[in-house]
């Protein structure tokens, strides 16, 4: 980065979210990432903040914090997910993903904008979803939040844009993660692998490096985009 920028990380002690985290920082950033436990542990040279996101008195409280601590990046990685037929799942499981993974990030988004258009410059990356691009069965609840974060990120380009402020939505797809292969197992994860273009699962700092990119000054003009990382799943009709 052309100076150090202070980026917000949120959901950044493991998988994707942390490797974003490792890349901004080893890019010159000061990260501070957040995670659910008290106690929770930061990649190194980062600083930490605990936060449930379910809780939206608690992330109203956070988000106070947030803007007090002028930020230049953010990147809203934290996110929950349960999988269901929608004849058996629960209103309130639908309402918590919604609140993880929509109300969050917009409250997030509207606690840093400010402190960004006094500076004339802000990167937004929201990590969306391949399930924000298309839809699976029994995922009524993710995709639904995955393609609403799209919506919400879309709009907030065409409204601080033009104050250098660049917001963007980055779209996993199959990523090999501790989660993935323990939902998955390793017979699973390379099956999928075979419906992939590229043939294989993507990594963690292949996410992160696109993140990394978009939030960087090496961005100037593009804003409003939902960009998959997926080895070209998405594209395709494997």
């Amino acid at each position: 980065m052309a100076e150090q920028r202070k980026a917000l990380v949120t959901g950044g002690t493991k998988g994707i979210g942390r490797a974003i985290a490792e890349k901004l920082r080893d890019d010159g950033a000061s990260v501070t990432v957040t995670g659910t436990k008290p106690d929770g542990q930061a990649p190194e040279g980062c600083g930490y903040l605990p936060i449930d996101f379910s809780d939206r008195a608690a992330t109203l409280v956070f988000a106070e914090k947030v803007a007090a601590m002028d930020f230049d990046v953010l990147v809203n990685n934290a996110g929950t997910n349960k999988v269901g037929p929608i004849e058996d799942y629960a209103v309130e499981d639908f309402e918590r993903i919604m609140q993880v993974n929509v109300t969050a990030p917009f409250i997030t988004c509207k606690a840093v904008i400010p402190g960004m258009k006094k500076k004339g410059w802000g990167r937004i990356v929201n990590i969306s979803s391949l399930w924000g691009l298309g839809a699976r069965e029994h995922r009524q609840a993710y995709s639904a939040s995955k393609f609403a974060i799209d919506g919400m990120t879309a709009s907030i380009a065409a409204e601080v844009s033009q104050d250098g402020i660049l917001a963007n939505c980055v779209a996993p797809g199959f990523i090999r993660t501790e989660l993935s292969v323990t939902n998955l197992g390793e017979a699973g994860l390379a099956e999928m692998a075979k419906r992939i273009p590229a043939r294989r699962c993507g990594g963690t700092e292949e996410v992160a490096g696109t993140v990394a990119f978009l939030a960087s000054d090496q961005n100037t003009y593009i804003a409003g985009q939902n960009i998959p990382v997926d080895g070209g799943f998405s594209r395709s009709r494997g």
